[in-house]
């Protein structure tokens, strides 16, 4: 029999590695045990509230695509003001643009959607200052502007927030000589006009390889205690073969 040889000397930067490693391997939910495990940590932030020392954390659970754990980070806060405790900075709004582009139309969870246009419209409310900490450009907007949905109309809340939010930033036309402003807010415009007018489409104005549908249930695992025993056992039984 082989001896198994034990490490007895371990550094901190070793073991802060390992606890990483773990820690991720919680927030990729691929597992029951790790989409409980994910609950439980979501909602223990909950409790230690957002703050300018542990908001990058709070963002990273924001990416995970299982709506157990994103309600549990919320709680019962409104999912408009989760951030608002920290100013919005270059940080926070790259990264809020990135999950934008990253998720497809629909996919994306609305509490989740909620969280990060609360942020776009503060950090927005004042085109040229906002545009100063963060200028986004023309596919910024298109990922933003593809998690419209038509058929709703302007009274869905999420609609009417990002229709406000572009409207602030088609505001920036014609305010200064930077062109890539100007370009932004003029695609601002275009967007909102092709939601309000029945005559149009918005592939007409996104490309229509962004406005490609999808579920934000369709990778979700979900906890142990809503998934019927047999389906578990099921899969761990193809999983041993």
């Amino acid at each position: 029999m082989d001896e198994v040889i034990v490490n007895d000397s371990w550094s901190e930067d070793q073991i802060n590695g390992i606890e990483n490693r773990l820690l991720q391997g919680i927030i990729g939910c691929r597992t029951y045990e790790a989409v409980e495990a994910a609950i439980t940590y979501a909602s223990f932030l909950n409790t230690v509230g957002l703050t300018p020392e542990n908001y990058p954390v709070f963002l990273r659970m924001l990416e995970i695509e299982n709506h157990w754990v994103i309600d549990s980070l919320i709680g019962d806060t409104d999912p408009f003001l989760l951030l608002s405790p920290v100013q919005p900075n270059r940080f926070i709004i790259g990264k809020i643009f990135a999950m934008m582009t990253k998720w497809h139309k629909g996919g994306i969870y609305p509490k989740n959607l909620s969280v990060i246009l609360g942020v776009l419209q503060s950090n927005y409310s004042s085109p040229r200052d906002g545009y100063r900490i963060y200028p986004l450009s023309i596919a910024d907007l298109n990922g933003l502007a593809k998690h419209l949905d038509k058929e709703k109309g302007q009274e869905d809340p999420l609609n009417r927030t990002i229709l406000n939010i572009l409207d602030r930033v088609a505001q920036l036309e014609g305010v200064g000589t930077d062109a890539d402003m100007e370009e932004t807010a003029i695609h601002a415009s275009a967007v909102r006009n092709a939601f309000f007018d029945d005559r149009k489409r918005m592939e007409d104005v996104i490309p229509p390889v962004l406005l490609v549908k999808a579920s934000y249930h369709e990778k979700e695992v979900a906890p142990r205690k809503l998934v019927p025993i047999k389906e578990i056992e099921k899969k761990e039984k193809e999983k041993g073969k």
